[in-house]
């Protein structure tokens, strides 16, 4: 009777063990769902950082294109032709080492006749 006894309370705390572990398992796997989920929670809900918003002019006078076009960033648009600054280039004299004018490039070939 005495071994029936020791071999029911073991399976008996086998299963407690068993049902222990279980509930264990389950805490752990749970805390870990619910710290992901409030983590990705926080992260998808920071609004971004809100723009400022630039003054609006009047229209200027029609016929006049005094108005600069601007990017959203603030720079200005290259697309339009007020905007790619002076399409002439600016007159460089083309210096050798020793300070002559190079005689390679046109601005600094002098205009001579031509020899027959």
């Amino acid at each position: 009777m005495h071994g029936d006894l020791v071999n029911d309370s073991s399976i008996i705390f086998e299963k407690i063990k068993y049902l222990n572990m279980k509930k264990i398992t389950s805490l752990v796997a749970g805390l870990m769902l619910l710290f992901t989920g409030v983590n990705y929670a926080q992260n998808t809900t920071t609004a971004p950082a809100p723009k400022a918003k630039t003054d609006q002019k009047a229209p200027a006078a029609k016929g006049t294109s005094t108005t600069t076009h601007m990017k959203k960033d603030g720079t200005p648009d290259k697309r339009y032709s007020e905007n790619k600054g002076s399409t002439a280039k600016p007159a460089t004299t083309h210096t050798k080492k020793d300070g002559t004018p190079d005689m390679r490039y046109k601005e600094n070939k002098t205009s001579t006749p031509a020899k027959k």
